[in-house]
Formats: C-alpha cells, sequence, structure tokens
C-alpha cells in the first residue's frame, strides 16, 4: 500500500535496523521500544487485520517472533519476552499494517501491561460466552 509506512520500511524506502528478512515477513527495531531490543515482525503484503494474512505468513511471523525471543534472551540482559500483535485501533493497533512485537523482559524493567480481570457473572455465563464463540468460529 503506497500510504503505508511499514510497507515503505519493507520495500526499503524508509530505513530501519534490520533484524531479519525473508521473502514472507520483515523484522526490524520498533522506534519507541518499550525496552531497548523491542522488535517488530511484519508481513511483507500489506495486512490491516492479522484475519487477513495468510495462515503461512502468519505462521512465518510467530516463529521469527519466537526465535528473535529467544535471542534476547540469550543477551543475558533479559529473562523472558512478550509477543503482542493488536487487531485495530480498539486493541490499541496504531500502524494500520499488522505486525507483532517482540519485547524483551527483565524481572525488574518495571514496565507492566494495565491489563484488568473481571470475573463471569457465573459458570451459566461462562459457558454462554464460549457457545457464542464456538458458534462465530470459522476455520476453513
Amino acid at each position: 500500500m503506497a500510504d503505508c509506512i511499514f510497507c515503505k520500511i519493507a520495500g526499503g524506502a524508509i530505513p530501519a535496523v534490520k533484524i531479519y528478512e525473508d521473502e514472507l515477513v520483515f523484522a526490524f527495531l520498533d522506534i519507541g521500544p518499550i525496552n531497548p531490543g523491542h522488535v517488530l515482525v511484519i508481513p511483507r503484503e500489506h495486512h490491516e487485520s492479522a484475519s487477513t494474512i495468510p495462515e503461512t505468513t502468519a505462521g512465518r511471523m510467530f516463529r521469527v517472533g519466537a526465535r528473535i525471543g529467544i535471542a534476547l534472551k540469550r543477551l543475558d540482559a533479559y529473562d523472558a519476552y512478550n509477543l503482542h500483535l493488536a487487531d485495530g485501533t480498539a486493541a490499541g493497533q496504531v500502524v494500520m499494517h499488522a505486525h507483532l512485537h517482540v519485547i524483551p523482559r527483565g524481572v525488574n524493567d518495571q514496565f507492566h501491561w494495565n491489563w484488568r480481570q473481571i470475573a463471569y457473572a457465573d459458570d451459566a455465563a461462562k459457558t454462554a460466552m464460549a457457545e457464542e464463540i464456538q458458534k462465530h468460529l470459522h476455520l476453513d
């Protein structure tokens, strides 16, 4: 897509610090990292949503992301990593080109996800939600 910053990065029109690339994905350092070493893995093809990424490409994104996470752990500065993909503006997606964050984490990095947790009213409500999800789940 002509206006997409990530398409321009993958195509070489905008410089980035490349970590990995192949025919399906491109990985580069995030310019606003949560921790040093924060990497973005993107599909080379433009996809706004993870739901439109071909399965082979999506699988490659997560495989590359996990391998980058392992490499980050080998640096001795980090104990773990998060893989994070926000799909849609309500989920926090800012650049409308699907991308997987690989965020290195240390025990004392002082970064905290601001998750809130809510409880289901009861087991019947939990079961009803599961049934609704299953009814709308299409994996073909």
